[in-house]
């Protein structure tokens, strides 16, 4: 078992608003916590930001269309939050689409790492997330997904999400049991 954590769009500007600006604290305490971990237990920790261009030239059609200015490049909205602790070792992919598959190079970084579990955290579990939770299991990784470290601006579509994902996809775990999990891996016979 060789896992790797993946963390996805804890941006600036997903959590400007309510209700994720109001679960900002506790959401990249979990996270951090998670991180922390897996780089005692050297396991690596992967941040996939989205970025667009300012002439929205890379962006999701709607977003073109519409002219929605989100996760733009040089504003601080594609930043990392704040209260994120990274470190040098931990890498960063850029994304531009909901999978952090999508046209990045996270294939690739997981099968150099002999990956075999993907344990993912971020937000939106009902967009990002689930994206990539469901490329993850149809490229054959274990998905687990970090329930403490998962969030939505929308209660509802989160709740389904995770219904869906648990059902179909991947398990749901606490960051603690994740941390037990991985410290006493189920043994085979």
């Amino acid at each position: 078992m060789n896992p790797v954590f993946v963390f996805v769009d804890l941006l600036e500007d997903f959590f400007a608003n309510p209700p994720l600006s109001e679960q900002r604290g506790a959401l990249s305490a979990a996270v951090n916590e998670l991180a922390s971990f897996a780089r005692e237990n050297a396991f690596p920790v992967i941040w996939v930001r989205q970025e667009f261009e300012p002439d929205l030239s890379d962006a999701f059609r709607s977003m073109r269309e519409t002219g929605t200015r989100i996760t733009i490049r040089g504003t601080t909205g594609c930043d990392l939050i704040k209260e994120i602790e990274r470190r040098p070792s931990d890498v960063e992919i850029v994304k531009k689409r909901y999978s952090a598959f999508f046209g990045t190079q996270l294939a690739q970084r997981l099968e150099s790492a002999r990956c075999s579990q993907l344990i993912i955290g971020g937000v939106n579990s009902h967009a990002c997330v689930r994206a990539t939770a469901i490329d993850a299991f149809q490229m054959d990784y274990d998905v687990i997904l970090a329930t403490d470290s998962i969030a939505s601006y929308d209660d509802e579509y989160h709740r389904e999400s995770m219904r869906y994902l648990a059902q179909s996809i991947g398990r749901l775990m606490s960051n603690g049991d994740i941390r037990k999990s991985l410290h006493h891996p189920a043994r085979t016979a």
